[in-house]
């Protein structure tokens, strides 16, 4: 295939990138067209600014579960690195910083809602493409399930229905609506589900900071209940208790941020797709580092670092017991904090699943009717439902294995949120080859610093395949096959992957035979403004 310019970006293409003028192309629904790459009209796709930067920004922020995330990890790093945990937190932000750099400028050149699918695909080729847009659609089926649980949970308690959380039928019978409530909001359309986040990140943002001020005041005013530490600037030092520990930190940090780049997959929904959505990524990110630290001081300072570390098996559930020790009475605060992240979660994780199985099948790489686009409401509806009845089916399944085993599921997201990540930021730099010695500005920003973020990604992404080899570190200590349950499932995820991209390859190649011609010079212009 011919490569020229930026890395192979075809002038002829699908549906996504733009056209020579710089503005964003329509794709086409339902993936049928007389030819791979032909043009729909203009109604025949995703409807075009439905949203703009501030809905894409709450959508980013709400779809990596701020609340939810910090209460599920906190634990597990102060038993990892102490009152380091903010340090870890800080250096976890640098490679998600330098991946949303990439996202940025990929975005600029390429707005089609498959982001990492179609950026690989155009830098790298359709094999490497088709699986990091299967790594984005799995994520999504392994963890919508949990977060709805979580928010179905923490909402029991709140009011106090705590015989109801611990029904297992009930809960999870109650997480399946939520599911399918989520879900529906989705089709609906993209307005109504921007403006359900905007309520829900005002309430999840409130109820948070209210809680880590309450918990800085009890510090200071010496009544905290259990064995408070005054917060110090050295805890922002990741290098404080050793290399060992700062990897496995390293690791749980990068699931705390992760999520934010459903901003980028509405880029085709967003007003002025070629920069909006990109920015809302890199901002999504800074605002999380903020609230993370601003929170880990808070908690670290009150809990001390004893207690959390003996308490981090208990995950999500430690922010229940840290509510009542700091709320008191109005423990239900820190409660609907964490039900409202995960509730906005469920819907968020959603959209870049579907939108990413939506670009794959217009381009023919999944089965056309996936790529179909509701008449009415413009929005993925056929891929929609699948992802959320994929991901019904899985919570249900491994929830009868056990509850360990869905929290195993979860640690192997870790195994396909670094890839995806790092093929990001590879493609990247490959994409722009031609044009990073052109400026510093090109080579730092464009090439050196999404190169950096891949490479970290990969390192930690050897790291936790190493760690989760021992069935001695996955949740529920158990071994599949000699090995621990995480690594067993992303293993298994890989191959299920790599067997259904090989049978679609021979069912229907189109994809694989897309022309890549010669760049058009407005994609590269575009990118690197």
């Amino acid at each position: 295939m011919a490569d020229d310019g930026a890395g192979g970006a075809d002038s002829t293409g699908d549906a996504g990138g733009t056209d020579g003028g710089g503005g964003p192309r329509n794709g086409p629904a339902g993936g049928a067209g007389p030819t791979a790459g032909a043009r729909p009209t203009a109604d025949a796709g995703l409807k075009a600014n439905a949203i703009g930067f501030l809905d894409a920004l709450v959508i980013g922020l709400n779809s990596t579960s701020p609340a939810y995330s910090l209460a599920a990890v906190l634990g597990p790093i102060v038993a990892l690195v102490g009152i380091y945990a903010p340090g870890v937190m800080l250096a976890s932000f640098v490679p998600m910083l330098l991946i949303a750099a990439a996202f940025y400028y990929l975005n600029k050149a390429d707005q089609d809602c498959g982001t990492t699918f179609s950026w690989v695909t155009r830098a790298m080729g359709p094999w490497a493409g088709w699986l990091g847009g299967w790594a984005i659609a799995m994520t999504g089926v392994l963890v919508i399930g949990s977060l709805a649980d979580v928010a179905v949970n923490f909402g029991l308690l709140a009011f106090g229905l705590d015989d109801w959380a611990a029904n297992a039928v009930i809960r999870q019978g109650l997480t399946v609506a939520v599911i399918l409530g989520m879900t529906a909001i989705c089709v609906i359309g993209t307005e109504l589900s921007a403006h359900f986040q905007d309520i829900l990140i005002l309430a999840q943002v409130f109820f948070l900071l209210t809680f880590a001020v309450v918990a800085i005041y009890r510090v200071y005013a010496g009544s905290s209940t259990l064995e408070a530490i005054e917060p110090s600037l050295g805890w922002l030092n990741p290098f404080g208790a050793g290399g060992a520990a700062l990897t496995g930190g390293l690791l749980l940090g990068v699931f705390m941020y992760w999520g934010w780049e459903s901003a980028v997959n509405l880029t085709e929904e967003v007003e002025d797709s070629a920069t909006a959505p990109g920015k809302a990524g890199i901002w999504s990110t800074v605002i999380l580092l903020v609230t993370y630290l601003s929170v880990g001081f808070a908690v670290v300072g009150y809990a001390g670092t004893a207690f959390l570390a003996e308490n981090a098996a208990e995950e999500e559930a430690i922010f229940a017991v840290l509510a009542h020790e700091v709320m008191g009475g109005w423990d239900w605060v820190v409660l609907l904090a964490v039900c409202t992240s995960a509730l906005a979660s469920t819907q968020t994780t959603i959209i870049p699943a579907s939108r990413t199985a939506l670009s794959m099948a217009r381009r023919h790489a999944l089965p056309p009717p996936l790529a179909h686009i509701h008449q009415r409401f413009r929005t993925p509806d056929v891929s929609t439902w699948w992802v959320a009845g994929i991901a019904i089916v899985w919570y249900l399944a491994v929830n009868q294995i056990s509850e360990n085993a869905l929290l195993d599921s979860l640690t192997a997201l870790s195994l396909l949120i670094a890839f995806y990540y790092a093929l990001t930021g590879l493609a990247c730099a490959v994409y722009y080859r031609r044009h990073l010695l052109e400026s510093p500005h090109n080579f730092l920003l464009i090439g050196l610093g999404p190169v950096t973020g891949a490479g970290l990604l990969v390192w930690l992404l050897v790291e936790s395949v190493g760690d989760m080899s021992d069935p001695e570190n996955s949740a529920s200590g158990a071994s599949w096959f000699g090995l621990g349950p995480p690594l067993v499932i992303g293993i298994a995820i890989a191959v299920v992957g790599v067997l259904l991209m090989c049978f679609w390859r021979v069912r229907d190649g189109r994809f694989w035979r897309e022309r890549r011609g010669v760049v058009d010079p407005a994609l590269v212009e575009a990118g690197k403004r």
